[in-house]
């Protein structure tokens, strides 16, 4: 029997104190009953923000999914996703390992401009919704769910670069970083995952804006100077770069 056993500091593993806000680990039952009507719109508080207490187990996903299960279908689906990027992590640990889930998808000739990759990340690429989510990655540690599929498909498919490097920026970014809801998340939006979208399904970030930030109140707040001679210029033609993303990713699938 050890004595004196030696607890680590939050210090020594590697913590350090934020004036940032945390979420409430009590969203309200208001909230997860109209979470299908709300979730999508960047712009309003119509998440529970539960994902960082999930993430450090503030909070318990049994109590969560024996409270909200009967509130609201769709928010207990989404708590399920979590559970299977889980399971698929454990069964399937290469996707932990830089692996494609579908293997054929590890052809893909990535451009991968690191030019385009920083403009990316500092939210600096013309598109206002892509850039109004990597500012706010940037600064509070958080991104809208919506706005991480739009800032993913962006990353993969208008500027043909790896996922992976989209996965490792938020992984060093997100307050509520999880691996396999990470992992999971970014090989759906490049594709490659077990449940991925279809790899010819590309966001368009206008029609995105359209109908889920038509007021651009999201993006008025993060990109005030969307408007202004000083914004940047889009870095890619979306329709140009959807054609050149649909090429690439045929002539790899076609090697399989």
């Amino acid at each position: 029997k050890q004595k004196n056993k030696h607890i680590p500091s939050l210090e020594e593993m590697g913590f350090q104190e934020t004036d940032k806000k945390f979420p409430s680990e009590n969203p309200g039952d208001e909230l997860i009953k109209h979470y299908n009507k709300t979730r999508d719109f960047p712009a309003i508080d119509g998440t529970s923000r539960l994902g960082i207490h999930l993430r450090f187990g503030t909070v318990s996903i049994r109590e969560v999914v024996k409270k909200t299960r009967a509130l609201n279908s769709t928010f207990l689906n989404e708590l399920i996703w979590r559970e299977f990027y889980m399971s698929i992590l454990w069964h399937f640990p290469q996707v932990g390992h830089h692996k494609s889930f579908k293997p054929e998808y590890d052809n893909i000739k990535w451009r991968n401009n690191e030019e385009e990759f920083r403009k990316w990340c500092e939210g600096q690429t013309g598109y206002p919704i892509v850039d109004a989510g990597m500012r706010q990655l940037n600064e509070t540690g958080y991104m809208h769910n919506r706005v991480r599929m739009i800032t993913g498909s962006f990353l993969c498919k208008d500027l043909l670069i790896d996922w992976r490097w989209g996965e490792a920026y938020f992984a060093e970014k997100l307050l509520d970083f999880d691996l396999a809801a990470n992992n999971g998340g970014w090989q759906w939006v490049s594709g490659s995952g077990c449940d991925a979208a279809p790899y010819f399904r590309i966001f368009n970030p206008e029609l995105q804006t359209k109908k889920f930030d038509k007021d651009l109140k999201y993006i008025t707040k993060w990109v005030p100077e969307f408007q202004e001679f000083n914004y940047p210029k889009p870095i890619v033609d979306h329709a140009e770069a959807r054609e050149r993303c649909m090429e690439v990713y045929k002539a790899a699938l076609s090697k399989t």
